[in-house]
C-alpha cells in the first residue's frame, strides 16, 4: 500500500505541476525563488552520475584550440 499511495502522490504532483504552466512555470520559479528551485533540482537530480554502461565518467573539455600531440613528432 505504501508504494501505491506514493505512486498517487507523485502523479497528483505531476498533475498540478501541468495545471500551473509545467516547464514554464518551473523556469519562472528559477528565476523568482531560485533557493527554492534549486532545493528542489537537488531533490530530483540522481545521486551519483555515472558514464555510459554505469562505467566511470568521461569529461571531455573543448576549447577550440589545437593541442600539440607527442605523437606528432
Amino acid at each position: 500500500m505504501p508504494n501505491k499511495l506514493t505512486g498517487d502522490v507523485k502523479a497528483m504532483v505531476v498533475g498540478a505541476l501541468a495545471g500551473v504552466g509545467g516547464t514554464e512555470y518551473l523556469m519562472r520559479q528559477a528565476e523568482e525563488n531560485p533557493n527554492a528551485f534549486l532545493s528542489l533540482v537537488g531533490r530530483v537530480m540522481p545521486l551519483q552520475v555515472t558514464g555510459e554502461g554505469g562505467g566511470a565518467l568521461r569529461i571531455e573539455v573543448v576549447t577550440g584550440v589545437a593541442r600539440a600531440h607527442d605523437d606528432d613528432d
